[in-house]
């Protein structure tokens, strides 16, 4: 399992493009055949993916969290972006097609990940963080999300926002977690900026076309950064960080947060102005 540490803002602000890209973007997440885990020290982070081909991919505890299962004391949210495919949780086996996620509460045993076919494999993404009281393992089907509707032409930031795992819905520890498609012709999200003084956020950035770059804007509002991020690419974005981006064309992003408050409008915004 690979670990970032935490990067306070005085650092950030001296680090060149390879630094910033080197503590705070995830690359190559998605390896075939195997679980990829990540841990970052932002709310004890770990997030991941699994991308079983003819072998069904188990996921086991990596030694750094000194656990005898990985959800001994955590719990975890699945997204799938690929084709269909399974995760079967202490023997119940939840189908999961593109775009569904399920919920996995604390100490469930066996977690398991199956792709429906191998040429087209499920790409389940991962996120994790611990948790202190057991919840119901709970399917989080596109269909069953809470959607709304964002934006306006004029801003070029029309979108659709889908909550997947959040207290509306079922109780979990931290996890809050769903997914963002911007409009065709739209290219920004989540303007004006904000971020979240009382939790992390991570941000994968998905259905962008092979050519396509997002630029992701973070730092703090008097001397941003930015990241040049490529598909199925996760930024991780600090609790003293900002967060928003364009994109050279439309794309999606899941986004998944953890802290001490679940509610889903507790941010610190921040005028164009100020930047």
């Amino acid at each position: 399992m690979e670990h970032r540490n935490l990067v306070d803002a005085v650092r950030a602000e001296t680090m060149n493009a390879a630094q910033l890209r080197a503590a705070f973007l995830v690359e190559d997440l998605f390896p075939r055949g195997e679980v990829k885990l990540l841990h970052w020290e932002g709310e004890r982070t770990i997030l991941g993916s699994a991308v079983p081909l003819d072998a069904p991919l188990a996921l086991d505890a990596p030694p750094e969290i000194r656990a005898p299962f990985f959800c001994a004391r955590r719990e975890l949210g699945v997204l799938n972006l690929g084709g269909g495919g399974r995760v079967t949780v202490d023997g119940t086996a939840h189908a999961l097609g593109s775009r569904d996620g399920l919920y996995v509460g604390r100490g469930s045993k066996d977690v398991l990940f199956t792709s429906d076919d191998p040429a087209t494999p499920a790409l389940f993404y991962l996120v994790s963080y611990p948790c202190h009281a057991d919840h119901p393992t709970r399917p989080a089907k596109q269909a069953d999300t809470q959607t709304f509707r964002l934006g306006e032409p004029a801003r070029a930031n029309v979108r659709t926002l889908r909550r997947y795992v959040h207290p509306g819905a079922f109780p979990t520890g931290q996890l809050v977690m769903g997914v963002t498609d911007l409009d065709t012709g739209s290219v920004w999200n989540t303007m004006p900026p904000h971020r979240h003084a009382r939790r992390t956020e991570v941000y994968l950035y998905f259905d962008l076309d092979p050519d396509a770059v997002v630029f992701h804007f973070m730092g703090r509002p008097g001397e941003t950064r930015h990241l040049v991020v490529r598909n199925l690419q996760v930024v991780l974005s600090p609790s003293w960080s900002m967060h928003f981006a364009a994109a050279t064309s439309r794309y999606a992003f899941a986004w998944a947060m953890g802290g001490e408050n679940q509610e889903f409008d507790d941010m610190q915004g921040v005028p164009p102005g100020q930047l």
